[in-house]
């Protein structure tokens, strides 16, 4: 059934979307065939309130953006261009979807205009994104969509009470870390399905938790302490959390966004999209947004062309601007992140998102920078500069009061490289230098106590200066650092201690390990063991190597891996090939020791990640408690293991048991089948009953037969 718009209402609607009904000629609309009248769906409310239908027409896709300048006829396509370059960034507007309506007698504009995109998410989008946008100082939009001026005129005059709902408890998010067992989770994709698992190492497999079918269009992320799990999406990103169920939690939405980034303690996820240039005459444009984890609502956003973030080097290149554009700094309280700029370090705070006291910290030359992983403090490095005649430096400085606390001249560098202990007590700065004669580089470590009065800082070089330096990792949680290095296929893997029970103050060497098939370092994420691991062209060798002792535990090989990850408890470490390799993809659950659990294979396995796990609550005082009173704690487990080893023990007599009892059907059917024959078999045999071969003499007879006879006349000469 269809409801008649009436007069009076067409012209209520005329105005409100500022339509002059007297320059609109009626009769040249030319309707559908069968449609003698405008009318309106009596069902169309019950359909919107269907969430699982889309409406691409209609006016759900029509902006109102409001506090647009008023300017005159001259200036009407220049404000226009402004607008279409802002908007079309955001969706693709309908052709005419564009509409500044003008003042009659005046003949300057309204000061608001009305936009039509193909769809309403890329009108929704648009609107989260510009509404507050400011684009000068005396105008900041103000964006609606035209579908709410309706609803705001349905708003009765009198006020009743809400309707009260009764609270739904939502699911734990942290459910998961009670699992009894104390199990980890991780999720996988390979070909178009997500799936998140248990690790039950205990029983060597892997036990289902979720799955779902195009649950991505790109790559998977987890929050940084295991939260939330994002996914990535045409219309923007979402998050999406629970022990088992995985519901979606929250939507952001930014359209054709590429790359997502968690702040340290999961308030903030910033998306980052590019558009790439389609004329000679377009920039490649970059948006950038951030928002409350929790709320979904865009706290800021940044926009510019690729040059203005592309400055500095560091980090994985995405169209030459480097990933992640903010550093996140001050700890997991989230209250700094910082981006590089030209001469400049630019350090924001969240609690308005704007320049901390609306200065950046002016640094002449700087290429990178990086935060302390556990404090307000950032290190920045300037290259040499003059032709040498100015020095290399490294510069720390504490936030918020953006005060200098120490600096370190560097001289004949090429190249510098920053890396952080997770704790936050030391820097090690890594120091390619070039010899006298420029022809040749060698490199050391400048390293920064951070921990200590007036954070001194130590030399450190190799035996042999040339060497090349291959990989460095300090060990989390601890004083210990290790370094391949060396320039033949097998390099040499030396380990260092910050202190020693000898020397608290200076570094040591602990050991060197010589020929190593090793070209990268994973330490476990409790410290004490590190795997030294040939990637790519070393074709997967393994070592796991127990610092402590200094002795090799096991060796292994993971053919072609690409990817090494420990779980966060430092139990279980994968290892795994993804497509950058066409076989073997999928991967290999092995203990901290090195035993192999057990392996999965996966076509077109595109991704591993292990469910991070949050801080732990102990204090380190009862964490070492408990590592020296371990076999206390660990009876329990012990007999856990015991009773789950009793487990699978029996569960493998009952298989040996199953498979016996379908060996004895199998051959019972075959006996009963050979019975039934036997009086067949003794005809065949002229009436012998034994069916024992070796009761028989086996002669051989010889029969002629002839098979055809032809005369055939033969003349003579």
């Amino acid at each position: 059934m269809m409801k008649i718009m009436s007069d009076v209402d067409i012209e209520i609607f005329a105005q409100r979307i500022g339509v002059d009904l007297n320059t609109v000629d009626l009769d040249s609309i030319d309707l559908p065939p069968g449609y003698d009248s405008i009318t309106v769906s009596d069902d169309e409310e019950e359909l919107m309130m269907d969430e699982s239908m889309e409406f691409e027409s209609g006016l759900g896709n029509v902006i109102v953006v409001d506090n647009l300048p008023i300017v005159p006829p001259e200036k009407f396509d220049k404000l226009e261009g402004v607008i279409r370059k802002i908007y079309s960034q955001l969706g693709v507007l309908k052709d005419g979807g564009l509409w500044m309506p003008v003042n009659p007698q005046t003949k300057k504009t309204l000061g608001y205009c009305f936009i039509e995109y193909n769809s309403v998410k890329e009108a929704q989008s648009a609107r989260e994104s510009t509404n507050g946008y400011k684009l000068d100082k005396s105008h900041i939009f103000a964006v609606n969509m035209l579908d709410d001026f309706d609803k705001y005129l349905k708003v009765p005059d009198e006020w009743t009470p809400a309707e009260l709902k009764p609270y739904v408890a939502g699911e734990n998010l942290q459910k998961w870390l009670t699992d009894d067992k104390a199990r980890d989770q991780f999720v996988i994709r390979a070909h178009t399905d997500t799936e998140v698992l248990w690790n039950d190492a205990r029983k060597l497999k892997a036990d289902p938790v979720y799955r779902r079918t195009f649950w991505t269009e790109s790559f998977v992320l987890w929050s940084p302490i295991g939260t939330y799990l994002a996914t990535v999406h045409r219309q923007g990103a979402a998050v999406w959390g629970g022990a088992s169920s995985f519901n979606r939690l929250m939507r952001y939405a930014h359209p054709m966004v590429k790359l997502i980034d968690f702040s340290p303690g999961e308030k903030f996820l910033v998306t980052y999209s590019s558009d790439e240039p389609k004329g000679p005459r377009d920039t490649h444009k970059i948006l950038l947004n951030i928002f409350d984890v929790r709320t979904g609502k865009l706290m800021r956003d940044f926009r510019g062309s690729a040059d203005d973030f592309a400055i500095g080097t560091g980090g994985c290149g995405v169209a030459s601007v480097s990933w992640p554009v903010f550093r996140w700094g001050g700890g997991k309280e989230d209250k700094y992140f910082a981006r590089l700029g030209k001469n400049m370090i630019s350090v924001y705070e969240t609690k308005n998102f704007s320049v901390i006291d609306k200065k950046s910290i002016k640094v002449d030359n700087v290429m990178d920078f990086s935060w302390s992983p556990t404090d307000s403090i950032l290190a920045a490095f300037v290259p040499e500069m003059g032709g040498g005649n100015q020095p290399a430096k490294v510069s720390l400085f504490q936030i918020p009061e953006k005060t200098e606390i120490r600096q370190k001249n560097l001289f004949s560098v090429s190249d510098c490289k920053m890396y952080w202990q997770n704790c936050g007590e030391y820097l090690a700065v890594r120091v390619d230098r070039y010899t006298k004669t420029k022809k040749s580089i060698y490199t050391g470590f400048e390293i920064f106590r951070l921990k200590e009065r007036d954070i001194p800082i130590e030399v450190l070089e190799l035996e042999n200066k040339n060497d090349k330096i291959i990989a460095f990792s300090w060990e989390p949680k601890g004083n210990r650092f290790a370094i391949i290095h060396g320039d033949g296929p097998k390099p040499d893997i030396s380990f260092y201690s910050m202190r020693t029970a000898q020397n608290t103050s200076r570094v040591s060497k602990l050991t060197t390990l010589k020929g190593k098939q090793a070209n990268a370092l994973f330490w476990s994420p409790t410290g004490r063991y590190i795997i030294l691991a040939g990637l790519k062209g070393l074709n997967g060798q393994l070592e796991f190597f127990n610092v402590d002792e200094l002795e090799t535990m096991a060796t292994g090989e993971h053919f072609m891996a690409t990817d090494i990850e420990w779980d966060p408890t430092g139990r279980y470490v994968a290892t795994s090939v993804t497509t950058a390799h066409e076989m073997e993809n999928g991967f290999i659950i092995w203990a901290f020791n090195g035993k192999l659990l057990y392996r999965i294979l996966k076509d077109n396995f595109y991704q591993f990640l292990w469910r991070p796990r949050p801080p732990s609550l102990l204090t380190s005082e009862k964490e070492e408690e408990i590592a020296k009173n371990l076999k206390k704690y660990s009876k329990k487990y012990e007999a856990e293991d015991q009773d789950v080893s009793l487990l699978l023990s029996e569960q493998d007599r009952e298989k040996r048991k199953a498979l016996h009892e379908e060996w004895s059907r199998w051959t019972k059917q075959w006996k009963q089948i050979v019975d039934e024959e036997k009086s067949h078999r003794q005809m065949l045999r002229d009436g012998e009953a034994s069916d024992e071969e070796e009761e028989y003499e086996a002669k051989e007879v010889e029969v002629e037969e002839v098979i055809d006879v032809k005369e055939e006349v033969i003349l003579g000469d």
